[in-house]
């Protein structure tokens, strides 16, 4: 074990062969060449919230088919709760779409951010732990399994450790919570592949250009659709606590890029004091993103479809 931001962190178990960055997903949810990002105002009943705003964007259908293991990345960055983490009854209700979709096996995985670990300390703390299990037909903790060590040979990341078992997901779907973050700005999807990230590469990260370096871990791995929860947001602070606002939404989207700018329109809508200043797009995190085709490009690339 190694030391490292005030907490214990296992040694790398990357492997010393660099393997390719995961090929990125086609986005299957499009229009006319666009991308689309579906938007509705969250119900009461939450699971035909989220079959609505996933209808919307053109059917979860096109990405699950009978039999699939799909794998589920939610937000357990800390032991606080929703919007700082994901909300259990949220993933629940996601993950009955995705079985009845014809899902035969869906993987929930995650690890916590440095001050926070281990992760299964985390969600003990929270009190989850039993009712991920059964929402998840397997639970992992990434800080506990091996890594593998992507070459990417970015501008400011050359490789980066990645959760093997994530590496090799068939399907990936990420959960993000809409909200500000002190260090990186902001956290949506572009950053939430950081609980992917072996941990004893994580001090380097932090030290400069963090916001580049995250958008780069993207290069390595990324979702196959995007759903967000934006039900109740931080827009200071983060990613643990801060000003708490309720816009009420669910978005969902193929591409990281433009549902991250719709949801940082949201954050930035209530004038609160944080670092969401000038021109969304000229963010580090975003602007880097689209350096390297993560995603749109601009507004011009995506279209919004209320649900």
């Amino acid at each position: 074990m190694t030391k490292g931001l005030g907490v214990l962190i296992r040694k790398s178990s990357s492997s010393e062969t660099m393997v390719e960055p995961r090929p990125r997903p086609e986005n299957l949810w499009q229009r006319e060449g666009r991308a689309l990002v579906s938007r509705t105002s969250a119900g009461p009943d939450l699971k035909g919230s989220i079959k609505q705003c996933l209808d919307a964007l053109g059917g979860l259908e096109r990405l699950v088919e009978p039999g699939d293991t799909v794998f589920l990345k939610p937000n357990y960055n800390s032991n606080d709760p929703s919007p700082a983490t994901t909300d259990p009854a949220f993933l629940r209700a996601a993950v009955e779409l995705v079985r009845e979709a014809g899902a035969q096996k869906v993987v929930i995985g995650d690890s916590s951010g440095l001050p926070w670990l281990p992760t299964r300390k985390t969600l003990a703390s929270l009190g989850i732990m039993q009712e991920l299990r059964e929402i998840g037909d397997e639970l992992l903790f990434f800080d506990e399994l091996e890594f593998v060590r992507v070459g990417i040979g970015g501008q400011y990341l050359d490789s980066i450790g990645i959760a093997e078992r994530a590496y090799h997901a068939a399907k990936i779907i990420y959960f993000c919570c809409m909200k500000t973050h002190r260090l990186a700005r902001f956290t949506l999807s572009l950053k939430l592949g950081m609980g992917l990230v072996d941990p004893s590469d994580r001090p380097g990260m932090h030290m400069r250009n963090l916001e580049q370096k995250l958008a780069e871990v993207n290069m390595a791995i990324g979702p196959d659709l995007v759903i967000l929860d934006g039900r109740r947001a931080f827009v200071t602070g983060g990613p643990d606590s801060g000003q708490v606002e309720t816009p009420g939404l669910v978005l969902c989207s193929g591409d990281q890029v433009a549902i991250d700018v719709e949801g940082l329109k949201v954050i930035r809508s209530y004038h609160a004091r944080n670092r969401i200043e000038g021109s969304i797009w000229d963010l580090p995190l975003l602007a880097r993103s689209v350096e390297m085709g993560i995603g749109a490009a601009s507004e011009d690339d995506y279209q919004v479809v209320e649900a």
